[in-house]
């Protein structure tokens, strides 16, 4: 594609989905059962949104359009699951799934990230739930990206030997 007029246009999305993968990956997540669907719900969608790139008039919109198709193409998908689901007599054995886990890992991150220090704390809580970049983290913390690094790595080699962590990790 080099050379060619596609090319900014490539350029600019590539560059949007390597700053928005993560938080439009947890959004696909949100909506699917497993990790492998939520990968394949957000390459439809991107793929959607790629198409329609030219249109997409305002930056500040690309996010809405692509959780807009990320809703629509697995709304297609639980109907057209639907279809496939025919009455029986037999009814079928189902692995029932205990969604409290997702909750019990929940807590069991949040007080290990509510037990780090001031500072680290407010660095992983930017950085991995805020879904800001180090250079974000850095200006809003009027910190230097290097001093953003080395308190990300220092907060989670704590949250690696933090003792419930390791616990859910060989439960889990």
């Amino acid at each position: 594609m080099t050379g060619t007029a596609q090319t900014p246009r490539y350029d600019e999305f590539s560059s949007y989905v390597a700053e928005r993968g993560p938080a439009l990956m947890r959004m696909a997540r949100s909506l699917t059962n497993s990790h492998a669907d939520a990968e394949d719900l957000l390459q439809a969608a991107l793929v959607k949104t790629f198409l329609a790139w030219d249109r997409i008039a305002n930056p500040k919109t690309r996010d809405g359009y692509v959780r807009r198709a990320m809703v629509n193409t697995q709304i297609s998908e639980w109907r057209r699951r639907r279809l496939e689901v025919f009455p029986t007599d037999e009814i079928p054995e189902q692995r029932v799934e205990d969604p409290t886990w997702r909750t019990d890992l929940a807590d069991v991150v949040e007080r290990a990230v509510s037990r780090l220090p001031e500072r680290q704390r407010a660095t992983v809580v930017l950085r991995y739930y805020e879904d800001l970049t180090e250079a974000q983290i850095a200006k809003r913390m009027g910190v230097t990206i290097g001093t953003v690094k080395s308190t990300l790595s220092r907060a989670v080699d704590k949250l690696r030997l933090d003792a419930d962590l390791i616990i859910e990790r060989t439960l889990g």
